[in-house]
């Protein structure tokens, strides 16, 4: 039993003993991520992980960071707190896997105006969940209640991960060559970016986010828009084992021309077909409702591909079947061609 408490800390609106059940509650979910290099528990001061570097020559280390935004004003809304976790992992594996890394370990940061321990035991097994798709370890994190700072009923969340891979495999695009394909991979939806302009086109404070809506298949706005980001980390590490992989792109915020850019080097571009794009209805309800032009659509948002691959024009077919194989609806969206542009939809 824990004998910590503090009345003069509750009565300025700080409640440990809340922290205290909250720990309690969410510790099922966090042992169902335990991985093999896990050697600390929760409570400590710092999570520990044994790396395992069995045929690994030359491992390096790669970090990656990132929160949900304002998706979680959904959450908010919505009461709904179980998926938000799964955003936050997922907008750090997706990440890391773009340069062939292998996620090892997770932390997550919670901030809130009060500390609600079931709220954030919902919250960390959402956490867990994205850990489990991924293959990481929710080793630590820290919840920080602060009154005044933060209204009672809101939060905020980020998580940052770490993985490793060998220098000798890293997905660097110095292999990319004219003539190779670009390969997509789908998006479960508008993901975790973009929500700002989503909040504003669909005025979600003053509307039922419960209401089913036909454009979107009888499901409700809250529903999909909050639909949890994809995690992509299983399937893509299936790919690097059998087919070269020359560059891989996360789609988030900035779209297709910020993000896709990113992995293809100088004097080479990455032409997009834009009717090979298979758009999903929320996008297609968003640029109707908000008047968006298709430019500024696919410059904010992912359209439906959550991540772009780019392989050679040979090894296509191999890719798709391994992906397909994976429960991925792989298609090719564009190839690699000669240009300065570096990205170009047509």
């Amino acid at each position: 039993m824990n004998d910590s408490y503090s009345n003069s800390y509750k009565a300025a609106g700080v409640d440990i003993t809340a922290g205290y059940r909250a720990v309690e509650l969410m510790k099922s979910h966090i042992a169902r991520t335990t991985t093999a290099g896990v050697c600390s528990d929760v409570g400590g001061f710092g999570g520990m992980f044994e790396l395992d570097l069995s045929g690994i020559e030359r491992p390096v280390l790669v970090s990656g960071t990132d929160g949900v935004g304002t998706k979680l004003k959904l959450a908010f809304l919505t009461g709904r707190h179980d998926t938000v976790g799964i955003d936050c992992v997922a907008m750090c594996v997706n990440d890391i896997i773009c340069c062939g890394a292998r996620p090892l370990y997770f932390l997550d940061y919670i901030a809130c105006g009060r500390n609600i321990p079931e709220r954030i035991m919902a919250i960390v097994k959402g956490v867990a969940d994205g850990c489990v798709l991924s293959g990481a370890a929710l080793i630590g994190g820290e919840t920080a209640e602060m009154p005044g700072f933060y209204p009672e009923d809101e939060y905020d969340l980020a998580g940052y991960c770490t993985g490793v891979v060998d220098k000798s495999k890293i997905i660097d695009n110095t292999r990319m060559r004219e003539g190779d394909v670009v390969i997509a991979l789908p998006s479960s939806g508008v993901h975790s970016n973009g929500f700002s302009l989503v909040r504003r086109v669909f005025d979600v404070e003053h509307t039922d986010l419960s209401a089913p809506i036909a454009a979107l298949g009888g499901k409700s706005l809250g529903e999909t828009l909050l639909t949890p980001t994809r995690i992509y980390v299983r399937p893509v590490l299936e790919l690097f084992e059998r087919v070269q992989v020359k560059g891989i792109s996360h789609i988030t915020g900035g779209g297709f021309y910020e993000n896709i850019p990113r992995s293809v080097p100088d004097g080479l571009c990455a032409r997009i077909q834009k009717d090979n794009v298979r758009v999903l209805p929320i996008f297609r309800l968003l640029m109707e409702r908000g008047g968006i032009s298709e430019r500024d659509m696919f410059n904010t948002f992912n359209m439906g591909v959550g991540m772009s691959i780019v392989v050679a024009e040979g090894d296509a077919d191999t890719a798709l079947d391994i992906l397909h194989a994976c429960g991925e609806d792989a298609y090719l969206i564009g190839e690699i061609v000669r240009s300065h542009d570096r990205i170009e939809l047509i």
